[in-house]
């Protein structure tokens, strides 16, 4: 796969320019727009690869852009905000956003944050054409077919929800889940009250799949939002 097009949506001239210059120093292709209704006419007509958006756009807020992007595309969409409240984030990331980067930001940031979303294109287009029967990270291998986990080569003995989680995870590598999605997609409920039920769920697949659980290799969390499978090379 060659290096994707990249939208930018942000109607700050400044920040824009140092967004589209740190992409052209990376020889990245990309197009701009300035508002709401501009990104999404723009998305229709190029077909990006991957959306940088800002919320706080003139016409429309970013959140309900991410909704209207959701109804017919899975390009990953990272957020570029000066909002940095937990509720802002997870707003956004359960509108479907896959990842939030707050402002200011420095441009290493930014272009590692764009590493691991093409690595995960990458990987996605790789295993498009044919059902993947078998994930592989790292060590961890997972057998869709099966329903049988590894670790590196030892069956793991899960219980239906800790696979179930694990699984959920694995689809999503590189996104960030929400808690409420997670307990949508597992539990089928966003009750808040399932929360807890979800922490020891984690934690106990946790102690299955990490070597050293106070240095988690392959989940991360996300305090107060949720939780990512990161790729080991990710990790690394």
């Amino acid at each position: 796969m060659s290096k994707p097009l990249i939208m930018v949506v942000e109607d700050d001239q400044a920040v824009k320019n140092l967004i589209t210059t740190t992409l052209e120093t990376q020889e990245y292709k990309y197009i701009t727009a300035a508002n709401g209704s501009q990104a999404i006419m723009e998305a229709v007509s190029h077909q990006p690869d991957i959306m940088l958006l800002d919320l706080g756009l003139p016409d429309m807020d970013g959140v309900d852009i991410i909704k209207k992007v959701r109804t017919w595309s899975n390009m990953p969409i990272i957020v570029i905000s000066a909002r940095s409240e937990d509720r802002d984030k997870i707003d956004a990331l359960d509108a479907g956003a896959d990842d939030y980067l707050t402002k200011p930001f420095s441009v290493e940031e930014l272009l590692a944050r764009l590493r691991v979303t093409f690595r995960r294109l990458n990987y996605t287009s790789g295993q498009s054409g044919a059902a993947a029967s078998v994930f592989i990270n790292g060590g961890l291998k997972i057998d869709y077919s099966e329903g049988c986990v590894y670790l590196d080569g030892e069956e793991l003995h899960l219980t239906p929800i800790e696979y179930k989680l694990l699984c959920l995870m694995a689809k999503n590598v590189g996104k960030v889940l929400t808690q409420k999605y997670i307990l949508k997609e597992v539990w089928g409920s966003t009750a808040e009250s399932d929360i807890p039920s979800l922490r020891v769920f984690m934690a106990t697949l946790r102690k299955k799949i990490e070597k050293d659980t106070s240095r988690p290799k392959y989940i991360q969390t996300h305090i107060g939002m949720g939780y990512r499978m990161l790729r080991i090379e990710d990790y690394a």
